[in-house]
């Protein structure tokens, strides 16, 4: 299929491939089921205003990664009807200008560094380093085994334990990787989906040998696995299964730990597999009206779990588009949540997110120029009006970031807050003819997409759309940046015939089979008829319909590992089949 994609495409996609488990389902973009197409009439006509055309380097015209034109110059007559409305005041309804009034005078957002490699103990070791270094929250990674419910002795997952991120496979696991850590004291953030219900227990389980009640944990499960099945490929379950697992974590937390953030509603990895800002958006909020939807058909009130919703955005290099974005986006929520579900609570309209910067944008080619991509993209961030924020280190095109480039990552983002004059006042940009009129173009051509997700029955249904029209948006950044119709610095223009490698992080492949061995020992020092009980318990509650979490806990609690949790569950549910 992809020879009659040219090779400079091809290339670029192994360039612009990130090493972070975020991305890496970026690296099967030959995508290019829509290689034939040249996206040149399709890009620009009405019904596909999401994309930006072909138009080569020698064309006037000035386009966003969208398709939205630029004008040259922005004045009064660019500002939106009614915008004192649209606006209204930060906190309050619509929160076009930000979810709380003081924003960040009151309180900088949290800045949390991804971060997780090899085993529990050097990822603890990892945590306390950004703890002391100023992070205010930690955002664990895992590796791919733990991502897909296999536990690190399956044959499946030879070569990659610990490779891009931590390996958890038991409670043992859980307890290193968070010793010293007081876990009443720091908000702990988990890119895991699904198995979520699996990690958030083992974590509440540790919670409780610390001495922490399960009503002080903060922080987030990602939890999204719409979006696997869309752009990132890290599922387990078909979508019946999953979305279950997804709604009993909603009412498990409602009941049991009610300052965690029971979903993180993904955009970022549309963006990271190749889609435009208005797709970002558009699907993102869609998803979330399925995640919403699926709640109130398990028979939750939206109120109940609606202020626990949060959402997770990307960061890209057009600092104006991206702002515009987050602006666009809250007001968009805030409609959704109140017209159309009926949403009484004021904290279920808010959109709050947090915003990694683009993993995707990061170039092997002269790596220290991502310093300065990423301090733009974190300021855009901040100025959308982010809740939290991961800045990328800059080596992360080649390899897991080493200390120095995290330590930069965290010092970018305390010189946002501390220097730049950012977080000194709410909503900086608004006003702006610019960034006004981009937000709602934003607002409008989300919504259009919205409405095509509607009429094919909601994102579950719309799934093959999605990735067809990320797929095409994909195909259209890679056209431009080989035609040099958008310039990347370092890659098609002011390149150097020698390239630059920094210092990486290198995982001991020893690592790997020190894990194993854990394992091993783990298993063999338990109770066997206790933990064949437990997972038949598993399976029992999962051809029921009672909530799955409190059974999966004792099952954790007993000893069965995180792989044979997930594998009962699968023996009920089934594995999820692609179409391609």
């Amino acid at each position: 299929m992809t020879e009659s994609v040219p090779a400079a495409v091809i290339q670029a996609v192994r360039v612009w491939t990130p090493a972070r488990t975020d991305s890496f389902q970026v690296r099967r973009v030959p995508v290019i089921l829509v290689a034939g197409n040249l996206l040149g009439d399709m890009a620009t006509t009405p019904e596909r205003q999401t994309i930006a055309p072909l138009v080569g380097p020698d064309d006037p015209r000035r386009f966003t990664d969208s398709g939205i034109e630029v004008k040259p110059l922005y004045d009064e007559t660019d500002l939106p009807e009614g915008l004192g409305e649209r606006l209204g005041e930060p906190g309050e309804y619509p929160y076009t200008r930000g979810v709380h009034r003081d924003m960040y005078r009151k309180q900088l957002w949290t800045m949390r560094q991804y971060a997780g490699y090899a085993s529990a103990k050097e990822s603890n070791e990892r945590y306390h380093y950004l703890l002391e270094n100023g992070s205010t929250g930690l955002s664990m990674a895992f590796d791919l085994p733990t991502q897909l419910g296999l536990d690190s002795d399956d044959p499946r997952c030879l070569g990659e334990v610990g490779r891009t991120g931590v390996a958890i496979d038991t409670i043992d696991d859980m307890r290193t990787a968070f010793d010293q850590i007081p876990l009443d004291q720091v908000s702990t953030s988990m890119t895991i989906n699904a198995p979520a219900s699996v990690l958030l227990l083992l974590y509440e389980l540790v919670g409780e040998e610390q001495g922490v009640s399960a009503e002080a944990l903060r922080g987030t499960t990602q939890n999204d696995i719409l979006k696997e099945y869309i752009a990132r490929g890290n599922f387990i379950y078909p979508p019946q299964g999953a979305i279950r697992l997804t709604t009993d974590l909603f009412a498990y937390c409602n009941e049991r730990v009610p300052k965690w953030n029971t979903i993180s509603i993904s955009g970022y990895h549309f963006r990271e597999k190749g889609c435009s800002a208005i797709q970002e958006v558009a699907f993102t909020l869609a998803n979330g009206i399925a995640y919403v939807q699926a709640a109130l058909d398990a028979g939750l009130e939206i109120d109940r779990f609606g202020p626990r919703l949060a959402f997770f955005f990307n960061g890209h290099n057009n600092v104006f588009q991206e702002v515009a974005k987050f602006r666009a986006a809250r007001r968009m929520w805030a409609e959704i949540m109140r017209e159309r579900f009926g949403a009484q609570d004021k904290r279920s309209w808010k959109l709050r997110f947090h915003t990694q910067t683009g993993g995707v944008t990061l170039t092997a080619q002269q790596p220290e120029n991502n310093i300065v991509r990423v301090a733009l993209q974190g300021f855009a961030a901040v100025c959308g009006g982010t809740q939290s924020l991961h800045t990328n280190g800059f080596d992360e095109a080649l390899a897991l970031p080493t200390e120095r480039a995290a330590r930069i990552a965290l010092r970018t983002q305390q010189v946002i807050g501390y220097e730049s004059g950012a977080a000194d006042t709410v909503d900086p940009f608004a006003g702006s003819y610019f960034v006004e009129a981009l937000t709602d173009e934003i607002e409008a051509r989300a919504g259009e997409l919205i409405a095509k997700v509607d009429e094919l029955g909601g994102s579950v249904q719309a799934i093959d759309f999605m990735k067809n029209e990320i797929e095409e948006s994909a195909f259209g950044y890679h056209e431009r940046y080989r035609t040099e119709q958008d310039i990347v610095v370092g890659v098609n223009k002011f390149v150097q015939d020698s390239p630059e490698v920094p210092d990486i992080l290198r995982v001991d492949p020893e690592s790997e089979r020190e894990q194993v061995q854990r394992l091993k020992a783990f298993k063999a020092d338990r109770d066997a008829e206790l933990v064949q009980r437990r997972l038949e318990e598993v399976r029992a509650s999962a051809r029921g319909t009672d909530n799955l979490l409190p059974v999966l806990r004792q099952a954790l609690k007993g000893r069965c590992s995180m792989g044979e949790v997930c594998s009962a569950m699968r023996d009920v549910f089934g594995d999820y089949k692609p179409t391609f």
